[in-house]
């Protein structure tokens, strides 16, 4: 039995803009500082101020540790995301390049505990190079998100009416997109107290990095735990009643039970609660956590760059041990897991995610002060023996989207529809896998302008306002889920 952390979720929507920041090295020239130089007496090698007073009964010494302002955050592509500027009196303010805060502001803020926060201790580590007179700025970091894809993506959910969360990710494990919508500016967020009191509480939380119950997208790992312990047939009643619980199938009133026979791979793609809630029922807690955290990484905390992902189950009793089967009771999950739960369906492996490719010099960001994050850091693998199983039932989910993909690419999907306490949450987890993907050579890039030629794509859609597109079942957002492909298939 584990707890993990939670986070609150509220919708509020907000108008995305779409444009890209120019780059060039020149642009770390926007950092102004205004500093107040009358007191800059007194410094030491490391840029600490020390003044001593002297009296003739003791001596007291204090020492004044001058700030270090953090440095620039870019794009994979060298755009300027966000920098410093410091006002009179020494307050650091972060300002954003155009068209970037609205898109960026749920995950870069300070605000939404995003990577100003996060990353403080790298951004504020002293450049190597002085980016000004005073010496006190720390060095940049470029990120592996694609500010013009990340853009495209805020904007596409402004359009739609969407709230919730997009993530894309890379095979290497690398984020090249993290949406969260509806969003905020947080310039205005610091500047304009009527501003923030206008905002409905939750707006400034990053959704995809925000735990929520993800429905049937568990059963991604319920189907390996099945085949991993020999269960492939089960007998399937459509409304299961036991010890005063209830448990239904999404199509219990259809006529079709109860199914004898039904095989994992039905069950997989018709997304029967039942036969699942059956396996983990018939496997025990033990087993089930075992194999979770074991294959998944599901039960200890993963510790990314950008903070931990901590996943939550609670088990209490028999009822919350089979409704964990389908991703209901209290598991809770974000969709950045379900991104890296996605690549280990379709390519066998789960890797770490991450965001920093490099730490860069400040007044040169094509400069490298250290590399960033380790690709390929493996979680977890899927038995050799139980994979190809869960392939064909992500074939057989992707095939009644009704989604399109270019000629050179398969595409791979579990969906799942989630009660929670702020209404039905609805996702997609699925894989655009190039047909000349070359992940299992672990290519490193220092550079993803190339990418596609090679690579594939985790998708990972949720949607928290359906009632607002008439949707009851995630099924039904195919529509929704084509327009993301194209827009990240356009970069």
């Amino acid at each position: 039995m584990k707890l993990r952390g939670k986070r609150l979720v509220s919708l509020l929507i907000a108008a995305a803009a779409a444009m890209s920041f120019p780059s060039c090295s020149s642009e770390v020239g926007q950092i102004e500082f205004q500093t107040n130089k009358s007191s800059d007496a007194g410094k030491d090698t490391h840029g600490a101020q020390a003044a001593e007073v002297t009296t003739e009964e003791t001596t007291t010494t204090t020492t004044t540790t001058e700030p270090v302002y953090r440095g620039n955050i870019y794009d994979t592509n060298y755009n300027l995301i966000t920098y410093s500027t410091v006002a009179e009196g020494g307050e650091e303010q972060r300002s954003y390049g155009e068209g970037y805060g609205y898109s960026f502001g749920n995950i870069i803020s300070e605000a939404s505990a995003g990577f100003d926060d996060v990353l403080g201790d790298l951004l504020r580590t002293k450049n190597k190079t002085p980016v000004n007179a005073d010496n006190n700025v720390g060095q940049s970091i470029r990120l592996t998100i694609d500010s013009n894809v990340q853009t495209a993506l805020c904007s596409y959910m402004a359009n739609m009416g969407m709230a919730g969360a997009i993530v894309v990710m890379r095979t290497d494990g690398s984020i090249l997109a993290e949406v969260s919508y509806p969003t905020y500016d947080p310039e205005l967020f610091y500047s304009d107290p009527s501003y923030v009191q206008g905002l409905s509480g939750g707006t400034i939380a990053n959704k995809a990095f925000q735990n929520a119950s993800p429905g049937s997208c568990f059963k991604i790992m319920s189907e390996v735990i099945a085949d991993k312990n020999g269960i492939t047939t089960l007998y399937d009643d459509g409304t299961w009643v036991d010890s005063g619980a209830t448990i239904v199938n999404w199509d219990h009133e259809t006529g079709w039970y109860p199914v004898p026979e039904r095989t994992l791979y039905s069950a997989f793609v018709n997304s029967s609660n039942i036969f699942f809630a059956k396996v983990f029922d018939t496997l025990g807690s033990d087993t089930v956590m075992s194999d979770l955290n074991t294959i998944f990484h599901f039960c200890d905390p993963i510790y990314c760059d950008f903070g931990p992902i901590e996943n939550n189950i609670e088990i209490y009793c028999l009822d919350d041990l089979r409704r964990s089967a389908f991703g209901q009771a209290y598991v809770r999950t974000c969709p950045i897991y379900l991104a890296a739960l996605g690549r280990e369906a379709i390519f066998g492996d789960m890797v770490k995610p991450f965001v920093i490719q490099q730490i860069v010099d400040t007044t040169d960001p094509y400069t490298q002060i250290k590399e960033g994050s380790k690709p390929y850091e493996m979680l977890g693998t899927i038995p050799e023996n139980c994979r190809q199983n869960l392939l064909d039932g992500m074939t057989g989910v992707a095939s009644n989207l009704g989604i399109y993909v270019p000629e050179n690419y398969q595409f791979y999907a579990k969906t799942g529809t989630a009660e929670t306490g702020a209404g039905d949450f609805l996702y997609i987890t699925g894989c655009l896998k190039n047909i000349y993907d070359n992940s299992s050579e672990k290519p490193v890039y220092t550079d993803y302008s190339n990418y596609s030629a090679n690579g594939s794509y985790i998708i990972v859609m949720q949607l928290q306002n359906p009632g607002d597109f008439g949707f009851d079942f995630a099924s039904q957002t195919g529509g929704l889920y084509q327009g993301i492909i194209d827009t990240v298939l356009s970069y």
